[in-house]
């Protein structure tokens, strides 16, 4: 039954994260927001949703373990399994633009991170830092939003140019703030009972099942992008889901309820998180392009960390 509310879980947070994200940027498109500021922030907030319903329901039932392994899990999926599934699909193209600014720009978050989740507790004020953080990061977007007419075109092609009717955008945003939140819980729910059924730690629950399960959004837009060549969707939307995952998702959540991730053991998972984003940068910057090899390498970093966390 445990395995029913799982799947369930997770097909709720894909439609709902699908329908939010639509409504989003389609509202944006409406309010005249330039496509950067979408990419970064609406789109990569839409497809990191299922992970803020997830964590906060964790930590609202007192699973601290599974909403932090969840948020952690989540970055570390998106740079291996996301991103070395879509270089495998299609070799990604990148700007020098992009590795002077994202990336080094993820890498302090990510070190931020590390620096607050390593004693094992975020307290209600370092989540307020982090919330903080975020909202630099979305004025510094705000202030720096021009991008080349081939950023704007590539955009619209994955999003479309047009103008859905008001009615429709808010009706896609409280569907699928209802299937999220509905899909949370399942999830939650399974995915605990799971945990306690094998023995094995929440933490690893919500480091595998948990938070692959939540970067399914960011996997199907990733793969679709990739396919039609356009490398700067697949690129922004997963380092602007790993900001607002670090930021935003675990700022929040310790901001309801303050979060205590079990032990020692964090470290491991946050040096492999810190260690992805030092693996990926160089990768980035060779040629401007991450190639299949290179896929098939962060790829292979994921399914290692993953029998080694069930492994142990």
């Amino acid at each position: 039954m445990a395995w029913v509310w799982v799947g369930l879980g997770v097909l709720l947070l894909y439609g709902g994260g699908e329908l939010l994200l639509a409504g989003s940027v389609a509202l944006a498109r409406r309010l005249g927001i330039n496509p950067l500021v979408i990419g970064l922030t609406i789109v990569a907030f839409g497809t990191s949703a299922p992970e803020l319903a997830a964590t906060l329901t964790a930590a609202l039932k007192g699973s601290s373990a599974v909403a932090y392994g969840n948020v952690v899990g989540s970055n570390i999926a998106n740079l291996s399994l996301v991103l070395g599934a879509a270089a495998l699909a299609r070799p990604l193209l990148t700007r020098a633009r992009f590795i002077r600014r994202e990336m080094p720009f993820l890498f302090g978050v990510s070190l931020a991170l590390f620096v607050v989740v390593a004693d094992g507790w975020v307290s209600r004020f370092e989540g307020a830092l982090l919330v903080a953080g975020l909202a630099a990061y979305l004025l510094y977007l705000l202030r720096d939003a021009r991008e080349p007419p081939p950023v704007e075109a590539e955009f619209a092609g994955e999003f479309g140019d047009g103008r859905p009717p008001l009615f429709l955008s808010l009706l896609q945003l409280t569907l699928g703030v209802v299937l999220l939140t509905a899909g949370a819980a399942a999830l939650v729910e399974g995915a605990v009972t799971l945990a306690r059924a094998w023995g094995v730690a929440d933490r690893v629950i919500g480091l595998t099942v948990v938070a692959l399960g939540t970067s399914l959004p960011e996997l199907a837009s990733a793969m679709v992008a990739a396919r039609k060549g356009e490398s700067d969707i697949v690129l922004g939307n997963l380092i602007g889901s790993n900001v607002f995952n670090s930021l935003g998702i675990l700022g929040i959540t310790a901001l309801v309820r303050p979060i205590h991730p079990d032990g020692g053991a964090v470290l491991l998972d946050l040096a492999v998180m810190l260690g992805l984003v030092l693996l990926a940068w160089p990768m980035l910057y060779t040629g401007l392009r991450l190639g299949r090899r290179e896929g098939a390498v962060l790829l292979a970093v994921y399914l290692l960390y993953v029998a080694y966390l069930f492994g142990s």
